[in-house]
């Protein structure tokens, strides 16, 4: 009776660290976004040094805000839950923001 609520434990604590870690691999890549971008990088060299450290599937959006440029990651957790992805696949998302050196 104990061995199915363990499983259980365990299943929810490996999801848990799947979601963790695809939070910091967001907010991994959109910092690098950001800091390529505040050097005056493309808008394409920008969006391919994101993807790159970006979880797979990540959606990556750039824009500029006046002197400073906007860098947001977002990507889905859980795509190998089957029919419980629509429950239990949360989406994480992380914003980095930095001040352009390529203006004056």
């Amino acid at each position: 009776m104990v061995l199915p609520v363990l499983a259980l434990l365990l299943a929810v604590g490996l999801w848990s660290v799947a979601v963790v870690g695809a939070q910091l691999r967001c907010v991994d890549a959109a910092r690098d976004g950001a800091r390529a971008a505040a050097r005056g990088e493309s808008d394409a060299v920008v969006f391919a040094a994101t993807t790159a450290a970006a979880p797979q599937g990540a959606q990556v959006d750039v824009h500029h805000e006046g002197g400073r440029v906007v860098v947001v990651v977002s990507a889905r957790v859980g795509g190998g839950l089957g029919p419980l992805a629509a429950i239990a696949a949360p989406t994480v998302t992380a914003t980095a923001t930095a001040e352009s050196e390529a203006d004056p």
